[in-house]
């Protein structure tokens, strides 16, 4: 489920709601919080493996040639 922010600027990128999501998950993670590590470390060990899943999907969903058609899948 995104979230949205009322005084945040619009991000009309694709997949920008996953985007903030998966951000927000690593930075608030106790990986990068309380141990200090980077948020690509954190990616290596397995944290917000869903939410990284999710990004991926969005982002190839975009190079799908079926998807020119059908268009783009609602992230």
């Amino acid at each position: 489920m995104p979230k949205y922010y009322e005084d945040k600027e619009e991000d009309y990128r694709a997949c920008a709601g996953v985007r903030e999501d998966f951000k927000a998950c690593l930075l608030q993670h106790d990986c990068v919080v309380k141990e200090g590590k980077k948020p690509s470390e954190c990616l290596k060990e397995g944290h917000c493996r869903a939410l990284q899943t999710s990004f991926f999907e969005c982002k190839r969903s975009m190079l799908d040639t079926r998807s020119r058609f059908r268009g783009r899948k609602g992230y």
